[in-house]
């Protein structure tokens, strides 16, 4: 399994959160940890997984952000 987090920014209401859960809840080989405003996680269990909860929650609305390749965040990507 992998463990995935993911940057929403714009998921912030307890309605969005909730709306983001629902788009991701069925997908085979994925298990929910938890969302909280601005996150999600789960985890994988392989890559078809992981790309059908991203094209799923944009699909859903949201924007993910991307992580920057800075250890310390401070680059831009």
């Amino acid at each position: 399994m992998k463990n995935i987090e993911l940057s929403i920014p714009s998921m912030q209401s307890a309605h969005c959160q909730t709306r983001v859960s629902d788009a991701v809840k069925d997908i085979n080989g994925l298990t929910m940890a938890k969302t909280e405003a601005g996150m999600i996680t789960f985890s994988v269990e392989n890559e078809e997984a992981e790309t059908m909860a991203i094209t799923a929650i944009e699909k859903a609305g949201y924007k993910i952000d991307q992580p920057s390749d800075c250890a310390t965040g401070c680059c831009g990507n």
